[in-house]
């Protein structure tokens, strides 16, 4: 009932949604409630074939070692049902023999075939099966057990797989050939364990095979229940009757749709999930890639996103598209600070950790035929990620999702405009306003909540807007990853152990970074304060020290670091919404006093409360450029004015008590002027090809970003259009690219 629940829900919002524009008996109109429906119908079924109810089987599958066969039998005794171990009562049965005499009867590859064959020979209802370790590398005979059943992978430390494969005396597995090392085929056997699972459960290093088992059936309860994980606005009005709904959305509703239809922002209706101490030092080891997996898997249900392809999109994600390795690399800079590098994507700045999976994501989130148009707006970054991030699309999902991106014409670095420019594909388009990223942000907003213009574009070309800024949950997800990578590397490289606090330091003007840290911690990672860095355009900073949210007689000025050139913080109100135990009332009061009045002042005792964890100050120019000098002079590293920006705060307000983690949010090369006038080069009127190659005959840390080298290599200038600050002319922008995209 719940699965019929979340699909007629699904069913109910699109016929409100049309009740709400009074659709026409249009060739689109019918097109697209077809198409929503069809979604529904589609959910539905995934939901009835995957539910563990009545004849539905536990399957536990891991690596041989991980414990299985005792795992399912405390299952099966705390269930009351069939315990089916594949070795003892499938294999052995079957061959009237050991499988190790088998095995070395055969050999690898024919034992492979005959043990598959034996499994799909083999039918159970109701009962906790224990795999080989060996069963997930042959393809038919998983999909014959996962017709029937949940997969629930056993995930253990791969030390303590290989301590206990010894104390078992087992020499050899299958696949195994002379020469291979039991951890080298332990680490190969992972991509098909990846394949198969449902659910995962992160086994601690020292967990009984009792709490392993806990944990095995609060995954399986998860995965059943559906429904439980939704996100609100951040100015719901929870109701005074428990029996009165809660109007919530699933994760899946709250990436399509970007903004809540009253404004706010959509943030979790219930806590963060945590991962446990055993849970994060099982992670200290780990790639980004295998972190980012299990952190992600726990903040979406697999009714949204199934595990095996939230993987398969970390993957692509993170996979050639980055030139470091490491993702997001940790690198000591001096004393007690480190610098978090986010700049090593193809577009050079922090953006690209979100954007080049956040494509990814709302491609499977949306109806597959439906046309969405993804506006945009960018304070210099986000244009050219988000264009880049959604290029890297499929071809079919190219042809039904679009981008716009609305940059300040001259509110951003040069280098950061040809980018932006340069970055336009088949799907994706600039447009320079001749305003400020404020406007661009605000602009965007109205049109969202103008429902006769949505509703316009929905009925008459059966296109739907969304976004792609941090004020999309599904964009501002993936940024917790790095934060808590950052602190696992400096556990790692062993500068902390485990349950040591630190700080961080994060440059930011539209709070989502800072509040990605914040969440972080919430899940766990011990962070002690955040650091709010400002530059001139200090609101954020004048607003954390005495809760007075002013932009009366405020003016944006252009500076050295322009993605934080912003006045208005949209991802605030998730973190006062937090603070305010979830008071959508007071949000509403607050923001509407914010649109209106142009400021708002805190209780106090919020602002004590905010003050407890946050801590911040702000950079004058001349102290950028100052940082920016001195520090290549002592460590020969180069920061950009950014990061520069948040080295000068961290160094006034830490206490140097614990380690800060300073967010390196771009690349210098995307910033070259500004760098060459730091460290006094004269020749700054080069062009941008030339300045970053005497730049890099400095032989500095980092060196030159490959990508942003090849991109002063090009010559064609490509078009883009200018428009002026109104609000009804981006709106005729952005008609005419649906026509030009979709029609």
């Amino acid at each position: 009932m719940l699965h019929f629940n979340r699909c007629q829900h699904l069913k109910k919002i699109t016929q409100k949604c049309f009740s709400r524009i009074h659709v026409k008996t249009d060739k689109h109109a019918h097109r697209f409630l077809s198409r929503t429906f069809a979604l529904a119908e589609l959910r539905k079924s995934w939901y009835s074939t995957h539910s563990l109810v009545g004849d539905k089987n536990i399957i536990l599958m891991g690596p041989p070692g991980a414990g299985k066969t005792t795992v399912g039998r405390i299952i099966g005794h705390k269930l009351g049902c069939c315990v089916i171990d594949v070795d003892d009562d499938i294999l052995e049965k079957t061959w009237n023999m050991s499988v190790s005499e088998k095995l070395q009867d055969v050999g690898n590859e024919q034992f492979l075939e005959e043990e598959g064959k034996a499994v799909l020979n083999f039918s159970a209802s109701g009962s906790v099966i224990s795999l080989t370790g060996s069963n997930p590398m042959h393809d038919a005979s998983m999909w014959h057990l996962k017709k029937n059943g949940i997969i629930v992978y056993l995930d253990v430390p791969l030390i303590d797989i290989i301590h206990r494969l010894k104390l078992m005396k087992i020499g050899r597995i299958v696949g195994q050939n002379s020469g291979t090392s039991m951890k080298d085929l332990l680490k190969f056997r992972r991509q098909y364990y990846k394949k198969w699972y449902d659910a995962r459960v992160v086994c601690e290093s020292g967990a009984s095979p009792e709490e392993v088992a806990d944990k095995v059936l609060n995954a399986i309860k998860r995965y059943q229940d559906v429904d439980s994980e939704t996100f609100i606005s951040t100015r719901h009005v929870w109701p005074k009757d428990c029996e009165q709904k809660v109007s919530a959305k699933f994760f899946s509703e709250a990436v399509i749709e970007g903004l809540a239809s009253d404004g706010g922002l959509f943030v979790p209706a219930k806590e963060f999930p945590k991962l446990s101490c055993g849970e994060w030092k099982s992670l200290v080891g780990a790639t980004y890639i295998e972190r980012a997996q299990i952190m992600l898997e726990r903040c979406i249900h697999p009714a949204d996103i199934p595990a095996a392809r939230l993987g398969e999109m970390i993957e692509t994600a993170y996979g050639e598209n980055f030139a470091c390795s490491k993702i997001a690399p940790v690198r000591h800079l001096s004393g007690n600070q480190f610098i978090l590098e986010l700049f090593h994507g193809p577009t050079g700045s922090f953006k690209d950790l979100s954007l080049q999976l956040m494509p990814h994501i709302f491609a499977h989130c949306i109806p597959s035929s439906c046309n969405y148009m993804i506006l945009v707006a960018t304070s210099g970054d986000t244009g050219s990620a988000v264009l880049n991030g959604f290029s890297h699309l499929n071809e079919n999902d190219k042809q039904r999702i679009a981008v716009v991106t609305f940059f300040p014409e001259n509110g951003v670095s040069d280098f950061q405009k040809a980018q932006i420019i340069s970055s336009q594909r088949e799907n994706g388009w600039a447009v320079g306003v001749e305003s400020d990223f404020d406007f661009c942000q605000t602009a965007i907003k109205r049109i969202f909540n103008d429902s006769d213009y949505t509703g316009f574009l929905t009925v008459e070309y059966g296109t739907i807007l969304s976004s792609a800024n941090s004020i999309n949950w599904g964009r501002l997800l993936p940024q917790v990853v790095y934060h808590a990578s950052a602190y696992l590397d400096l556990v790692s490289q062993g500068f902390i152990s485990f349950g040591s606090p630190v700080d961080v330091c994060v440059p930011t003007g539209n709070f989502g970074n800072i509040l990605a840290a914040v969440y972080a911690k919430m899940m766990g990672i011990p962070i002690r304060k955040f650091i709010c860095a400002s530059n001139q355009n200090r609101v954020l900073t004048d607003f954390i020290k005495t809760g007075h949210y002013d932009l009366r007689e405020r003016k944006l000025a252009q500076t050295f670091s322009p993605s934080i050139d912003i006045l208005k913080s949209s991802n605030l109100e998730r973190h006062l919404y937090l603070m305010a135990n979830k008071d959508g009332q007071l949000m509403t009061k607050l923001f509407y006093q914010l649109e209106n009045q142009h400021h708002f002042q805190l209780e106090k005792v919020l602002v004590e409360k905010l003050q407890q964890d946050f801590v911040a100050d702000w950079c004058s120019e001349g102290e950028c450029l100052a940082a920016i000098n001195s520090t290549y002079n002592s460590s020969g590293y180069i920061l950009d004015p950014h990061t520069a920006v948040a080295k000068v705060v961290a160094d006034r307000v830490q206490d140097k008590t614990c380690p800060v983690i300073i967010s390196s949010t771009a690349h210098y090369s995307k910033f070259a002027p500004a760098i060459m006038q730091a460290l006094k080069i004269k020749e700054i009127n080069e062009t941008s090809s030339s300045q970053l190659y005497l730049l890099g005959s400095y032989n500095a840390l980092p060196p030159l970003h490959e990508a942003l080298l090849e991109r002063t290599k090009q010559q064609e200038k490509m078009e883009y259009q200018v428009c002026a600050a109104d609000v009804n002319i981006l709106k005729n922008h952005v008609e005419k690219l649906i026509q030009n995209q979709f029609m």
